[in-house]
């Protein structure tokens, strides 16, 4: 029984876009799409409303809990299991798994975890993105605005529930930030998930967490290269980092000079999904691994299919990009028209994940009959699971690879 998440940085998508007939039909479970609110109508600190008696900021992680009550309340009469629910997800779904793992009123909800790329706000020092209610309805957040100051550019300079709640939802959601991020509102959250799983205090449930090689190219091809500015030069690769890295860029530029790699593209996709995505995966793994069973995966497809190909091109290869993975898991018809666009050896790791995920769901271990073995992940030896064509492997450069021994919790 497993229960999915949609991405889309709290901001966008559905769940109509992930059909999940390949796990269904391969895993024997069943799979539940649930939908949230996202944007300003799921997560918004301000405190007209936040004085209002009811629970606070997270209105979307509420939703996503009362699905997964509906879920355990019901789901027998669909032949499920409600004893062995598995929540999963991807991006700010993974985000959102690892708020539920730490909220104490999800308690219970569950009994695995899944999460697909979902640290990026998480198990690092040097970005708060999750911050108490008090400090987002007056200070805000990095890339989003305090709630007072949407309020006024809502036309709510008075700041009152009642000018706020006469907006249309179109009106609000016009406000929308780039991503959006939950709040420590006392109830949902006491803690942000790198306080809950450094203490323990966390729903302690067995976990798989992990992400995909290469996740910053692909948002390097949407600022850049999709946008018709690509990197082309060592000063647009400059510019380009410090727009990223801001006060630490002459750190990073140090590490990922311009002239060690083949593009501006690739150099920027390095640092990005070191120090935003890998480093602190790998930092997850390591609090989860001291309290629950945990398991860690990295998705290494370097071929795998574009998603965004032919509609948009960048000058570098993607790679294993931010969201490859999720081909291997789901079936995506409406963007192949009907056809496999896997290779013999791509379609053998589908099987293999598929396999993992749904094997994870029905007993909280990943591994079956036939399949590589994976442990479970050990601070001493650091392995990850490299899921990699034909077959995944143990991986044991985690850390080099990515440059983890850089003091990013430092900066």
């Amino acid at each position: 029984m497993m229960v999915w998440i949609h991405g889309g940085a709290l901001v966008t998508g559905g769940s109509f876009l992930y059909d999940p007939s390949p796990m269904v039909l391969a895993g024997n479970v069943i799979v539940v799409t649930i939908n949230y609110r996202l944007g300003l109508l799921g997560f918004f600190a301000h405190p007209a409303i936040d004085a209002e008696g009811h629970l606070n900021g997270n209105y979307g992680l509420m939703d996503q809990q009362l699905a997964l009550k509906w879920v355990n309340d019901n789901i027998a009469a669909f032949g499920g299991d409600n004893r062995r629910i598995t929540i999963f997800g991807e991006s700010a779904g993974g985000q959102s798994v690892y708020a539920n793992l730490a909220s104490p009123t999800a308690a219970g909800m569950f009994e695995g975890a899944i999460a697909e790329s979902g640290a990026y706000v998480e198990f690092q020092d040097y970005w708060d993105f999750i911050v108490s209610l008090a400090q987002a309805e007056t200070v805000g957040t990095p890339g989003v605005l305090a709630g007072t100051t949407i309020a006024t550019n809502l036309g709510c300079a008075s700041q009152t529930a009642v000018c706020l709640r006469a907006l249309t939802a179109s009106t609000v959601i016009s406000q929308n930030p780039g991503t959006a991020y939950p709040f420590i509102d006392g109830t949902i959250l006491t803690q942000t998930p790198t306080d809950a799983f450094a203490s323990g205090e966390f729903n302690q449930v067995p976990v798989i967490s992990g992400g995909n090689h290469d996740e910053w190219r692909i948002f390097v091809a949407g600022q850049y290269d999709f946008a018709g500015n690509p990197i082309l030069t060592s000063g647009e690769y400059a510019t380009a980092v410090a727009k990223l890295w801001g006060p630490f860029t002459g750190l990073v530029d140090a590490l990922y000079p311009y002239a060690s790699f083949p593009s501006g593209g690739v150099a920027l996709g390095a640092s990005g999904t070191d120090g935003i995505f890998a480093c602190p995966e790998r930092k997850s793994v390591q609090l989860l691994s001291k309290f629950v069973p945990t398991f860690a995966y990295e998705f290494n497809d370097e071929n795998a299919p574009d998603l965004f190909d032919p509609i948009f091109l960048a000058t570098f290869p993607l790679g294993a990009y931010h969201s490859a993975e999720l081909q291997y898991l789901f079936d995506f018809d409406e963007r192949f028209a009907g056809f496999n666009p896997f290779t013999p050896g791509q379609q053998t790791l589908s099987n293999a994940m598929i396999g993992y995920w749904t094997q994870f769901a029905a007993t909280g271990d990943p591994n079956f009959a036939g399949a590589p073995a994976w442990s479970a992940y050990n601070p001493i030896t650091d392995e990850f699971q490299s899921l990699v064509p034909p077959l995944p492997t143990v991986e044991t450069t985690f850390a080099a690879d990515h440059l983890c021994a850089f003091p990013w919790d430092f900066f």
